[in-house]
């Protein structure tokens, strides 16, 4: 199973891997500097990730919940899709980490990366939240 080369860890986090296109939940609604229109988060997680994209200055661009065209497992977004500096891309997927083992999440993440594959983007990887320690 490969979920990607890349893995940041952040704080907390409530929601699922990769979204529905249409999706109707509460979300902050946020402009960022570097985003292309205002960027609907859908978790914390998709939040902090956002604010370290915004401060990362090799990241040229933001595209936030960015749609699949003809995604074999239906109208699914990517979480983040930025350009870089140096005119490459970089895809990252925010995942809770409790559902990492499920078989869904696990087809959709190996789904997107094959998808951003096929797209030239091999800068692919997916952003989990940390377990907070009790006590």
């Amino acid at each position: 199973m490969f979920l990607g080369h890349f893995w940041e860890i952040f704080g907390k986090f409530s929601g699922d891997s990769m979204l529905k296109a249409k999706i109707k939940q509460r979300c902050e609604k946020r402009s960022l500097s570097k985003a292309v229109g205002v960027c609907r988060l859908f978790s914390s997680i998709q939040s902090r990730y956002a604010n370290k994209l915004q401060a990362d200055k090799d990241i040229k661009e933001i595209r936030c919940n960015y749609a699949l065209d003809n995604f074999e497992l239906g109208d699914y977004t990517s979480d983040f899709v930025c350009l870089k500096a140096d005119g490459s891309y970089l895809v990252r997927e925010c995942v809770d980490r409790r559902h990492l083992a499920k078989p869904l999440t696990i087809r959709l993440l190996e789904a997107s990366r094959l998808y951003w594959l096929h797209k030239g983007i091999s800068d692919w990887g997916i952003v989990v939240n940390s377990e907070v320690a009790n006590g």
